[in-house]
């Protein structure tokens, strides 16, 4: 029965890894979208409070249940899939933690912008390029993991 909840929670937090991820770029695309310093502002308030609350708790909750996983089935962290959907979580890392500051920058360059009755200075958009560029690898990155763990190919990496 531990097994079980523990791969629920494991799946949840995948779910809501990719989920929230998705969800995330949707918003922020669609209110960049409208080039309205206010709307931004809010929104990516929003982007940020989710990302703390629900992609940070999963991020931290996953490499926990996925070990606690692999020790009560029995499979090593050097079983080929396992192996690399941890080098994939680590990728992922390198591209979320960026994402998360610059999300930041890009609500209180907006939130500057929306109190003075400005438009969106160059460096916001700059930023929300990388922003946008940094979520193609890690998105698919999450996708590749989900396959791995669905699949568990027999990938051999060493002899």
């Amino acid at each position: 029965m531990f097994e079980e909840l523990i791969r629920l929670a494991h799946v949840i937090g995948a779910t809501v890894l990719l989920g929230t991820g998705a969800g995330i770029a949707f918003f922020m695309v669609m209110a960049r979208r409208t080039e309205n310093p206010a709307l931004i502002a809010h929104v990516a308030g929003t982007v940020v409070i989710a990302d703390t609350v629900f992609t940070a708790t999963a991020a931290i909750l996953q490499p926990i249940t996925g070990y606690m996983l692999a020790h009560m089935i029995g499979w090593p962290l050097t079983e080929g899939w396992v192996f690399l959907s941890l080098l994939l979580y680590v990728f992922v890392g390198i591209f979320w933690l960026p994402v998360v500051w610059i999300q930041i920058k890009l609500r209180n360059i907006a939130r500057l912008a929306a109190a003075s009755g400005e438009r969106l200075p160059p460096q916001w958009f700059r930023l929300y390029r990388i922003w946008f560029a940094c979520g193609f690898p890690a998105f698919f990155a999450v996708i590749g993991i989900v396959w791995l763990m669905l699949m568990k190919p027999d990938i051999p990496l060493w002899n």
